[in-house]
């Protein structure tokens, strides 16, 4: 799904946050499409939405540059999100 509204990025459906980690501040997330270190995405569920850029990716505690659709990967965020949360990237 591409959204597009005048002025403001686009943003393309990766997937849905499955777990949030408070302690850690790390969320899991099922990825339906291409996410990368440098990225910005935007997390998003009912009112709260927030954006940020992707700093790092995990796949099984495993540094990666990229993950990729059917990939469960974790991420760490910059405040606390909700579990079921679509994740978008920004382009």
């Amino acid at each position: 799904m591409l959204v597009s509204i005048d002025n403001m990025p686009e943003k393309i459906l990766i997937g849905k946050v499955r777990k949030y980690y408070d302690k850690i501040g790390v969320i899991a997330v099922d990825l339906t499409g291409e996410v990368g270190v440098g990225d910005r995405i935007s997390i998003e569920k009912d009112d709260k939405k927030v954006e940020q850029k992707v700093k790092s990716i995990q796949i099984e505690h495993i540094d990666v540059n990229k993950g990729f659709s059917g990939d469960s990967i974790g991420i760490k965020v910059d405040e606390p999100v909700e579990e079921g949360s679509d994740v978008y990237k920004l382009v």
